[in-house]
């Protein structure tokens, strides 16, 4: 084996500070339009006639019920129920 006897060491390269370098310059994203998405919803027939009930008016009902509609004549005896339990 050999003993090293001396050493040199190369100074590290030095940057040229004289060249000015400009700043990364970040580009704003253009947001460009997302397609929509559209989900399609089907609603069953018997969900459209308890819509169909739930919107109509006191009137439609009563005369309904008095044309022997059953769901207008349960409607009626529910709220003449819950008009009593209030009273």
């Amino acid at each position: 084996m050999s003993d090293i006897t001396s050493v040199t060491q190369t100074p590290p390269a030095v940057q040229d500070t004289s060249v000015s370098q400009k700043p990364v310059e970040s580009k704003p994203t253009e947001s460009k339009p997302q397609p929509s998405v559209l989900d399609t919803v089907q609603i069953s027939t018997s969900a459209k006639g308890m819509m169909q009930e739930a919107m109509e008016s006191r009137a439609q009902t009563v005369q309904e019920a008095s044309k022997g509609d059953m769901q207008a004549q349960r409607l009626q005896a529910r709220e003449a129920a819950t008009a009593k339990l209030l009273a």
